[in-house]
Parts: structure tokens; sequence; C-alpha cells
């Protein structure tokens, strides 16, 4: 992934006119809720941006946020969005499969990053990168563009994928707890297919 790429579509593109926007994250943060996590719980959002993921978790009382990204701009614009309220967030700057975590977290969220890895090489660096992130008994969330979504993203070829491929390629390192399908409306109306699937570190 290129930096230059997604710090130009930050610049000049406002949260309404970025076809991933959602107001209110309402299956990542369904999801994270079955998991019954504890206030104190170390979260990393793969590939933030200037989701509102992190503020929704900050109003349920989560301390210990992280959010990353390759685009200074995206994390720029989260940060300036949330001001005081974001000042305890730790923000990465980082291509995600050059990341190297200095914790380890609880929980691993990634909404529609995987997708934009497109070669096996990278595709196990992040495997191996997430699985190293988390402490065992560790959450990951994985969402992507399923088989029926969108072939492209931002002008960028993705990779698609089933249930099936997600268990296959996580159950290395995870063991899956449950996969859902869900439509995402673009903010001009446009419908986008994604699969969900929620899984836990083997220890």
């Amino acid at each position: 992934m290129d930096s230059n790429h997604w710090n130009n579509i930050y610049d000049k593109k406002s949260e309404q006119e970025v076809s991933w926007f959602q107001e209110v994250p309402k299956k990542s943060l369904e999801l994270i809720a079955s998991f019954h996590l504890s206030k104190d719980s170390r979260i990393i959002d793969i590939g933030g941006g200037d989701s509102r993921l992190a503020e929704h978790l900050l109003q349920q009382g989560f301390k210990h946020l992280s959010v990353l990204d390759i685009s200074t701009k995206a994390l720029q614009r989260h940060r300036e969005r949330l001001g005081e309220k974001g000042g305890n967030i730790d923000y990465i700057v980082t291509n995600i499969v050059d990341f190297t975590p200095l914790v380890r977290y609880h929980l691993w969220h990634d909404r529609a990053t995987f997708h934009f890895l497109t070669t096996l090489q990278d595709i196990e660096k992040y495997l191996a990168i997430a699985s190293q992130a988390l402490d065992a008994g560790g959450y990951l969330i994985v969402s992507t563009f399923s088989k029926s979504g969108p072939e492209k993203c931002s002008g960028l070829t993705i990779s698609q994928y089933s249930e099936d491929d997600l268990k296959k390629l996580f159950g290395r390192y995870f063991q899956n707890i449950k996969c859902f399908e869900d439509t995402h409306q673009t903010p001009w109306g446009a419908k986008q297919d994604f699969i969900y699937c929620g899984f836990k570190k083997l220890s």
C-alpha cells in the first residue's frame, strides 16, 4: 500500500465523500460487545483512519485505544475531530505489514484494511503480526469485501473473501467464533457487501 495514495484521498475528500464512512459502526460495536471486554482492555483499530469507532469506544468507557493507519492525513483529521476527548489515543502511522507491536492487545479490529492486501507475502505478514500483537485469548475482528462485494476500492484492486476463505487463513492462529454478512450503504446510497468474522487467539 502507498501512503501517498491515501494521504491524497484524505486531503481531497471529506468524511461523506469516502465509501467506507459509518456514522455509527454498528456491526463492529455489536461484535465487540459480545466479547465482554473489560474497560481496561487494550484495543487497536487497524486502518482506522478517520473512523468513528474509537470515539464510540471512548464513550463506552474504554481507556486504552490505538488507531493505526498508513495515512498521516487520516490520523490528523481523527485527532483534530476528537480534540481533548481523544487525548489518550495512541496514533500509529505505518503500513500494517511493517507494524512492530510494542504492547500486546486484547482486541484487534480491522474493517476494510485486510482486503487491500493482494499478495500472499503481505497476507502472511499480516497474519503473523496480528498473532504476535494479541494476548493469548485475545480477540480479532476482520471485515472485508465478500465475494459479492466490489472488486475495487479507491481505485485499487482488492481481494474478495468468503466465510470459508477467512476461516482457513486465520484458522492457523485463531479459533473462529462467528461470521456473518452485512451490506454497507455508502453516503451516496450505493451498496457494498461485506463479510465479518470474529476470532479468538489460540493459546
